[in-house]
């Protein structure tokens, strides 16, 4: 009956190797007699890929890598490698419009604080992020307010390093997207209640009828 459970489900199993200074990984979708591995094909998954892949989702399949790059402060060519990336990874078709949302977040739930840990610094002012964002006003009450370092900041709190560099920037117009990364900062560095709750709110904006 084990057995049986196992062979019906697919499975995502990732490794992680240090290359050149980053983390290589592979996602790997398995049956218990099948596997097909995507391993060192490239140096590893950035950051922003997972930025880059929550923006076309939210965006729609016809988002051009102009407008992808332009709103999200990333050189077109760092997108066109982004892309790249989470096709080989498996996160995006071959079209590289449709995103695999459950492979996503899969990756997100399982691997990312591993991969892209962050641990809370200096008390600095700056947006509010993780469970001290606006996302969380109902679910969530703290004294600890953890913030992403802007000298134009509404909050004065422990120092959370964004996802990626520009997210400040690119968030300032975008509130579904301050949303999301607020979301995968909680999954980051929150505690098991907290990321339970923002792998769950996570999974809710995300689950759009061209997402898959």
């Amino acid at each position: 009956e084990h057995t049986g459970k196992i062979n019906s489900l697919i499975t995502i199993i990732l490794r992680f190797h240090l290359h050149n200074g980053g983390f290589q990984f592979a996602i790997c979708k398995s049956r218990i007699t099948s596997y097909i591995c995507i391993m060192n094909q490239h140096k590893g998954m950035r950051p922003h890929d997972i930025v880059v892949l929550i923006k076309i989702v939210f965006s729609g399949k016809d988002i051009y890598n102009k407008d992808l790059a332009n709103d999200l402060k990333i050189s077109p060519s760092e997108i066109s490698e982004s892309l790249t990336r989470s096709q080989i990874a498996g996160l995006i078709d071959s079209t590289k419009r449709k995103v695999f949302t459950n492979n996503v977040l899969d990756f997100i739930q399982y691997g990312l604080a591993y991969v892209f840990p962050v641990v809370p610094g200096a008390l600095v002012r700056g947006i509010p992020t993780a469970h001290s964002a606006p996302v969380f006003k109902d679910d969530i009450i703290s004294n600890e307010v953890l913030v992403w370092p802007y000298h134009n900041g509404v909050a004065r709190g422990q120092s959370i390093q964004p996802l990626y560099a520009n997210a400040v920037d690119a968030v300032q117009n975008d509130e579904l997207l301050y949303d999301a990364l607020s979301l995968i900062d909680s999954i980051r560095v929150g505690k098991v209640r907290e990321k339970e709750l923002a792998i769950k709110k996570l999974r809710s904006i995300l689950n759009q009828e061209y997402a898959y």
